[in-house]
């Protein structure tokens, strides 16, 4: 594992595709640390790191933000920890293949916003769309490429 190296870094609590997460990590050989407040499933494998942080509000989102290196790949669904890692300059998706970059990460935490104000004040259900094998499919083909852009990034610097 070389210290220039890309690692993905996975908000794990939540996170629906650790499998797929897994199978492309493998194929490009890049290093994946889970980071959850609990539950993850041991492994034995050297490129697979899993850190349990304390159960205090945002305990993941601050250790990944603190060891995320520019060039780093991260999976959240959680916007604001898009964010802070976008600023860091990692290259970031969802679990359902939504980039979050510069140009696009300042829509989308307004939109987020806006959604938490409708839900308080009773104007929307807040009701998330199931997850589907076309958003699984779609993770795969933007984690894939993401791979390759800071495989790529980091061999040119």
């Amino acid at each position: 594992m070389s210290e220039n190296q890309p690692t993905i870094f996975v908000d794990a609590d939540a996170c629906p595709v650790k499998p797929e997460v897994l199978k492309v990590a493998e194929r490009h050989g890049l290093p994946v640390t889970f980071v959850a407040n609990s539950g993850l499933r041991p492994s034995r494998d050297p490129m697979i790191r899993n850190v349990i942080v304390s159960g205090a509000f945002d305990a993941a989102d601050n250790w990944i933000v603190d060891n995320v290196r520019e060039g780093d790949i991260v999976i959240t669904a959680d916007v604001p920890l898009a964010g802070r890692t976008v600023a860091k300059g990692a290259h970031v998706t969802g679990p359902t293949g939504r980039l979050f970059d510069q140009t696009n990460i300042g829509m989308a935490s307004a939109m987020r916003d806006l959604g938490a104000h409708l839900r308080e004040t009773g104007e929307s259900k807040g009701y998330n769309a199931a997850f589907s094998p076309r958003d699984r499919s779609a993770f795969l083909e933007t984690l894939d490429r993401l791979c390759r852009r800071a495989k790529n990034t980091q061999a040119g610097s």
